[in-house]
């Protein structure tokens, strides 16, 4: 059964209000966040349980967290980064202890997703997200850096703090001898490190996969399809280590055949990301609505392998077009993420009648 939720920033950060949440249909919850403590700090338990509280005066639940951010030193595997490990852990307790047990997180490098533009116009005049390799390959990243933030409408996009990337040249540097196998080797690392309080408090770790799933500026990526991901599960061989299944992160290349990945990795998918995306030529997509006629990808059967592999866990629609004149963080508007997680819910509600017809 699919737990359909929607990520939500948290009061101070987000547009959206818990009470419109509550009035979408078949939403049982939320994905959040405590959006303004740095990566590689304690969540504090008393900060927790407010949030908790929060969310659950709304009538509403926390069904998981995106994301207890992971430091750059873990990444790297510097000197210091079982400071941040040790702190990493903590919040995991400290999650633990609230029964919050469902974290997404991504082991990306310097950027956890990259667009090139923020509000690409689609023919029905609503705008979405959308990415051209050839415009990566002909600016540099800190002019990238300033275009996003100029295109974000004034929010603080996830995944790209100032704080963090304030001294983005630096950074480079730091991941400057870091390779795949590098990268990958310290996940493994940091995976066996935490493993003792995921498994003492039932915490699912949720990877989400690299977005795009090719290398960025020279970056390595190690979660771009099923054969990586099935290399991660058989090095942390454990039922807590599994996968945020991101139907529009995985779906940017074309070759990643969405329904099968999920029957592949039945067991192992913690949480998914439901959306969907438009190819227009190689290296270049944007984001569409949901429904399936509108981009590349075939929700009906993402949603058919999830319900086929008996996933029972956390879902929420992702992105959203901004429409409606409605002024929010791109992608992150009330509007079309709810029809969104509306259209999900009628596949799966006309996925299992159907099923029911056939079994009478």
């Amino acid at each position: 059964m699919l737990h359909m939720t929607l990520r939500w920033f948290g009061t101070n950060h987000d547009t959206v209000p818990l009470k419109y949440i509550r009035q979408i249909p078949g939403v049982e919850g939320v994905i959040t966040t405590l959006y303004d403590i740095p990566a590689g700090e304690v969540w504090p338990s008393e900060r927790i349980r407010e949030l908790k509280t929060e969310v659950e005066a709304a009538g509403l639940k926390i069904l998981g967290i995106e994301s207890v951010n992971i430091h750059d030193a873990i990444k790297i595997g510097s000197q210091d980064r079982e400071r941040y490990i040790d702190n990493y852990i903590e919040t995991l307790r400290n999650l633990g202890k609230e029964g919050i047990t469902t974290v997404c997180y991504n082991f990306m490098p310097v950027f956890d997703w990259t667009r090139t533009d923020l509000a690409k116009e689609r023919p029905d005049g609503s705008t979405v997200f959308a990415y051209d390799e050839e415009i990566v390959r002909s600016i540099d990243p800190q002019t990238l850096f300033d275009h996003t933030t100029a295109s974000s409408e004034g929010f603080l996009m996830p995944g790209w703090e100032p704080e963090r990337l304030a001294n983005i040249k630096d950074l480079f540097e730091a991941y400057k001898e870091v390779d795949e196998k590098t990268l990958f080797d310290n996940l493994v690392y940091f995976l066996k490190r935490i493993r003792p309080v995921a498994e003492e408090y039932d915490i699912k770790m949720a990877i989400h996969p690299d977005d795009p799933v090719w290398p960025v500026f020279g970056l390595p990526r190690i979660i771009t399809g099923l054969d990586k991901v099935k290399k991660l599960m058989k090095a942390v061989d454990a039922p807590f280590n599994g996968v945020t299944f991101c139907t529009g992160s995985f779906g940017t290349n074309p070759k990643n055949d969405l329904p099968e990945m999920i029957r592949a990795l039945e067991g192992r998918i913690h949480f998914a990301h439901i959306r969907n995306l438009e190819h227009v030529e190689e290296g270049v997509f944007e984001e569409s609505a949901h429904l399936s006629r509108d981009g590349s990808f075939d929700l009906y059967e993402i949603v058919k392998a999830l319900h086929d592999i008996g996933f029972d866990g956390p879902v929420r629609p992702d992105h959203g077009r901004m429409i409606w004149d409605e002024v929010a963080m791109p992608g992150y508007g009330l509007y079309d993420r709810a029809l969104g997680a509306m259209y999900i819910l009628g596949l799966e509600e006309a996925i299992v009648k159907n099923q029911e017809m056939k079994n009478a």
